[in-house]
């Protein structure tokens, strides 16, 4: 006969097991939902560029200068595609691991030439799950952590332009495994010089814990994305990897420093602009025990209509 403990203990796993699926559904709907939202406006978008047929190469120029700008005024949606080749004493071998996210970008005016935006993030995580199998061949797939970067500045499309605001991070992971299950917060800023042939820039963010599952680790850590490359009108070619820096770990553990060499393109599909870019990425510095070797990165960004330009 069932003791009341083992009764009691099998009740509550039943109860945060149901909690955990109907949080995953929560947070599944309201991607969903952002999502479907999103594609309504993009159809919207497009029918309404599809009225201006003038979009020639020098306009495609014009709109692909304008997006080296992360305040831009333009309005457009974000896919990006990472997937990783990582490495280390943890694992046999290499394993491989895959990001996508989706990041809108809908900046709104601000006076005569300030932009203010909010940037999430919302990512489809796949990485190994070392709880179930230390040497990372069983894989985890789930939503992440959202992100979110809140930026005000000039919206300049040539010369210096600089942003600075705060940025987010939300313990949204449908799985204690892709995610770090705090609230974290902290400030972020931009430099860039947009010149006739060159864009060079610097993307910087920091984030500390500040609230979340107490029995997860602290966090505090820091991102900068580099950026430095050469224009030929609608094509570019140069690097934008993301440096990461965990202040929680010692030397050489703390950093992952990637360099790369990537190709962006900007298209007209039909009647609306569609910037593409493919960059490989190597890490030159990275964690002994389990850190990215390479990293593809696939991005393509349709720009819609935005209701404050002409």
């Amino acid at each position: 006969m069932l003791s009341f403990l083992t009764i009691r203990r099998r009740y509550i796993t039943h109860i945060e097991k149901q909690y955990r699926i109907m949080k995953i559904r929560i947070i599944f709907f309201k991607i969903l939902n952002t999502y479907l939202f999103v594609c309504l406006f993009f159809i919207i978008s497009m029918s309404s560029f599809a009225q201006n047929d003038s979009i020639n190469k020098a306009e495609l120029a014009k709109i692909s200068r304008e997006l080296d700008n992360p305040l831009a005024k333009r309005w457009s949606l974000v896919f990006q595609e990472n997937i990783s080749i990582n490495s280390g004493n943890l694992v046999e071998g290499e394993v491989i691991s895959n990001t996508f996210f989706f990041q809108p970008a809908l900046p709104i005016p601000v006076g005569n030439n300030a932009v203010f935006t909010a940037r999430p993030v919302f990512p489809l995580v796949t990485q190994p799950n070392f709880e179930e199998d230390p040497t990372g061949n069983t894989k985890k797939t789930g939503f992440g952590d959202i992100q979110m970067a809140t930026l005000i500045g000039p919206g300049n499309a040539s010369g210096w332009v600089w942003g600075a605001g705060a940025s987010f991070v939300f313990p949204t992971a449908s799985s204690p495994e892709l995610g770090r299950g705090k609230y974290q917060a902290g400030p972020a800023f931009m430099l860039f010089h947009l010149g006739k042939y060159w864009t060079k820039g610097l993307f910087v963010q920091q984030w500390w814990s500040y609230a979340g599952n107490n029995m997860r680790n602290d966090v505090s850590t820091m991102d900068f994305q580099y950026v430095f490359r050469r224009n030929f009108g609608t094509m570019s070619i140069g690097l934008g990897p993301t440096v990461s820096i965990d202040w929680t770990k010692k030397g050489k553990d703390a950093v992952t420093f990637p360099i790369g060499l990537g190709i962006t393109k900007t298209v007209k599909m039909g009647k609306f602009p569609v910037k593409m870019r493919f960059e490989p990425q190597y890490s030159l510095i990275r964690p002994d025990d389990y850190g990215n070797i390479w990293n593809i990165r696939i991005q393509i960004v349709p720009v819609i209509k935005s209701p404050f330009l002409d």
